[in-house]
């Protein structure tokens, strides 16, 4: 090798790839790339955390009712009035299992258009000495208030007659453009539902009248009620009696729903 000339260069050895790495080009930034970058992270920074509960939804409202603690009582009769108490001692046996339960120290009930109610079970309440209240609407309220009394003269469906027509009557809405204040859920062979139709026809109460076995749309309109309320559909007639379902029919409580209707 001649003096003043260099040796052959060995080619560069570039590093080794190591596996599962993927080299990524460079990227040449221009400077509105630069300017968007900078918004976009200006944005993010000062973007605010959402928060887990809407603030316009009010958290549910929960009591306890002691029995001592100076709260009223309100239960249902047998004749279907509702009479409030001043102890739970003082409600019937039969008709303990659903009661309301009014704090007098407390703003109004209804306030800002509420329309729910404490309830508790005073036979549990006598025992435990104090338990936490059930917030439900007034009509799911009243509804079961009532369906823990024995029920109105009704009939059994299971009792269907084999000649379920005999005897029956067309159906007697008596509306004449009045807005109904009675839905009678009834079957055509049911004499309990016959005296009823009778006794709202004789007082002129305005009522619809709906066959639970001849229109598949009222026996699905009863189920989705009886759902809601918790009441059972095994008999008839059951009324709705603006809002409250009655099981069979009971002059006395029809006229203590409607009050000044009839």
């Amino acid at each position: 090798m001649k003096a003043g000339k260099s040796a052959l260069r060995a080619p560069k050895q570039r590093p080794a790839k190591l596996p599962g790495i993927v080299t990524m080009p460079k990227r040449t930034w221009t400077f509105p790339a630069i300017l968007a970058t900078a918004a976009l992270l200006i944005l993010l920074g000062c973007k605010k955390d959402v928060p887990a509960v809407s603030p316009n939804v009010a958290p549910t409202k929960t009591a306890e009712v002691a029995k001592d603690g100076g709260w009223l009582f309100t239960y249902a009769t047998p004749e279907g009035a509702f009479v409030t108490a001043d102890a739970p001692e003082q409600v019937p046996e039969v008709s303990r299992g659903v009661v309301r339960a009014i704090d007098p120290k407390a703003s109004p009930q209804g306030a800002q258009g509420s329309t729910d109610v404490l309830v508790v079970d005073v036979a549990k309440l006598l025992a435990q000495g104090k338990m936490p209240a059930k917030q439900v609407s007034r009509e799911l309220f009243e509804t079961q208030a009532l369906a823990l009394l024995p029920p109105g003269a009704s009939s059994i469906l299971s009792d269907r007659p084999n000649d379920p027509d005999a005897g029956a009557s067309d159906d007697n809405n008596n509306l004449n453009g009045r807005q109904a204040a009675v839905i009678l859920y009834g079957t055509s062979w049911c004499g309990a539902c016959r005296t009823a139709r009778q006794y709202f026809l004789a007082h002129n109460v305005p009522f619809m009248d709906k066959d639970v076995e001849k229109d598949p749309t009222a026996a699905k309109e009863l189920q989705k009620k009886a759902v809601r309320f918790g009441v059972a559909t095994d008999r008839v007639p059951i009324l709705d009696v603006r809002g409250r379902l009655l099981i069979g029919f009971d002059p006395k409580r029809v006229e203590a729903l409607l009050g000044d209707t009839i």
